[in-house]
């Protein structure tokens, strides 16, 4: 197929990349530490760690899990937050041959037990303000092993000693369980050290991590992402990113921050192993949704590149103490795992003067599927162009690849999709299609210059009297209105039209009416996407990403209903 966006590539970037430059993450990882042992590799809560101590630290790790006698390629679960132990562990399930499974800390006792029953998981590194949660689920699941950490870990002995007395005893954040044969992560590594990790021969086709979603069908499922499939997308994120990087003021180690949590694909990728691949400094967020907190941090340092979600860039721009953030060093803003509105990103512009360069994936691809140029002068309202060694096509509901200019399923093929579902044949088949591209289940529309535009979710889609509406259209004309800080929009049974269009919205104009906000709406939409209903609330629910639920809101329309 002729890959017209080629033509429209940054100077520099190359056509495709080679998918072989890594043979696995393991040989990413300890190529970095062979090239940056003393240069700081994480920074959480006011720590540094450099490249030689995570090096050492999870070769002790993992000595201590190939001790246990768990077979070459057992799951180990991660749940936690971002604080260093989590990238230690990564690394170290890794490099004693095993795949890591990353679970959501917010889990309840149901959530987890599926994903642990499902995967298989026969040991677990948990975060100890979970533990309670872990207690419960733990009984109809394989686990044999259950490593506990705390805040404090590896923050050094006195302060790791008050974070863990603040976090247990002042703030009470962590319930109480017991867990029988429980080990403290600080002593797993005490242990290892007197251990010797052996070196298991990994390749590009061993299996690296099962990331879990909900995909097309919103059955939870683990994506087999490969060690050759992350490998090619952290080398395509390199070469896409490496222009942005070399313009003035250079920038010769990265500085990458990870406010989003390090189990989402978004945040492990474009963040952790990005980073960890350039010899770059990874700063390590806890907590994203302290704004107040995240703005102190921030305030340390000279960041060089931000991912985040709409929601986070919104927030952190309404916060009054966002002026004291110093951008002067920021290479770019990277938006991805939800649409970024174009109030947001001109927002954003104006504050800091750089653009929300948007980017689109999933946890089937690895993530990244494309991006925007990082030269771009404003938003573009699109996803960007296709990475290298990456082909997109536009297809109707019966395989056949659209003309330019026509909305259909986005389909995707590249070194970075995954292998398929574990242990779920029948959803692989499903996903894929006979010619290897894999179906996203978003709409979308690719232009002249091969930049694609994604309209909506095909689950997300309203269907009014057989008109389609698009939940994301409308949002976007709402919060151009100027008096709200973020909606949602929904379908809701109707009577006659079969479904029709709900907002619900949080008010930054307090004085705003509903009234006044249908007729704005009635002004720029057509009559069947003007939500007849619109409710104001204090806050929508979000995943632990930032991600507006519209499932939520349609599980509890149901509900009421």
């Amino acid at each position: 197929m002729e890959r017209i966006w080629l033509r429209h590539y940054p100077p520099g970037v190359p056509a495709d990349i080679d998918p072989s430059r890594y043979p696995s993450l393991v040989a990413m990882f300890e190529e970095s530490f062979r090239a940056n042992g003393d240069r700081p590799a994480l920074i959480c809560m006011g720590k540094a760690v450099t490249y030689a101590e995570v090096d050492a630290a999870s070769q002790a790790f993992g000595a201590w899990l190939q001790s246990r006698g768990l077979p070459r390629g057992s799951r180990i679960a991660l749940m936690m937050p971002n604080v260093l132990q989590y990238p230690v562990a990564i690394i170290a399930v890794l490099r004693a041959g095993y795949t890591v499974v990353n679970v959501n800390p917010l889990y309840k006792p149901r959530e987890l037990e599926l994903q642990l029953s499902d995967s298989g998981a026969e040991a677990i590194v948990v975060l100890e303000n979970f533990a309670s949660v872990l207690q419960e689920a733990l009984p109809k699941t394989a686990i044999k092993h259950v490593i506990v950490a705390s805040m404090g870990d590896m923050l050094g002995a006195t302060k790791g000693f008050i974070v863990n007395a603040i976090v247990r005893h002042v703030k009470k954040m962590v319930p109480a369980y017991d867990i029988p044969g429980a080990v403290h992560f600080n002593d797993v590594i005490a242990a290892g050290r007197a251990m010797t990790l052996m070196r298991p021969t990994i390749g590009p086709d061993d299996i690296a991590f099962l990331q879990y979603t909900g995909g097309t069908t919103g059955v939870p499922k683990g994506a087999m992402l490969l060690h050759r499939n992350l490998a090619a997308n952290v080398v395509q994120v390199q070469a896409w990113q490496q222009p942005l990087l070399e313009m003035p003021p250079p920038v010769d180690r990265l500085f990458i921050v990870a406010a989003l949590p390090l189990y989402h694909i978004f945040a492990l990728t474009a963040c952790f192993l990005w980073s960890v691949s350039t010899g770059g400094t990874c700063l390590l967020i806890p907590n994203p949704r302290d704004i107040p907190g995240l703005i102190k941090e921030l305030s340390k340092y000279k960041v060089n590149c931000f991912p985040a979600v709409n929601t986070l860039y919104n927030a952190l721009l309404h916060h009054p103490n966002f002026g004291k953030i110093d951008w002067s060093m920021l290479k770019c803003a990277v938006g991805g795992g939800m649409a970024v509105q174009k109030t947001v990103a001109d927002a954003w512009f104006k504050a800091t003067g750089k653009p929300i360069i948007e980017g689109y994936g999933l946890s089937e691809t690895s993530p990244v599927l494309t991006c925007n140029r990082g030269d771009i002068p404003e938003w573009t309202g699109t996803i960007g162009f296709p990475f290298p060694s990456t082909e997109i096509v536009i297809r109707d509901d019966h395989g056949r690849t659209l003309p330019i200019g026509e909305q259909g399923e986005i389909c995707a093929r590249g070194p970075q999709v995954m292998a398929g579902y574990w242990r779920r044949p029948d959803e692989t088949a499903l996903a894929m299609t006979p010619d290897g591209f894999f179906h996203t289940g978003d709409i979308g529309v690719m232009d002249e210059m091969g930049r694609v535009r994604i309209v909506d979710r095909k689950k997300d889609m309203i269907s009014v009297s057989g008109f389609k509406v698009f939940p994301n259209e409308v949002e976007d004309v709402a919060m151009s209105q100027g008096g709200l800080i973020e909606c949602a929009v929904i379908g809701v049974p109707d009577e006659h039209s079969g479904e029709t269009p709900k907002l619900y919205a949080v008010k930054k104009d307090s004085s705003l009416t509903s009234e006044q906000l249908h007729d704005f709406l009635k002004a720029r939409l057509a009559s069947y996407k003007v939500p007849r209903q619109i409710e104001f609330r204090t806050e929508l629910p979000k995943t632990n990403v930032g991600k507006i639920l519209r499932r939520a809101l349609r599980d509890e329309t149901r509900g009421a209903a």
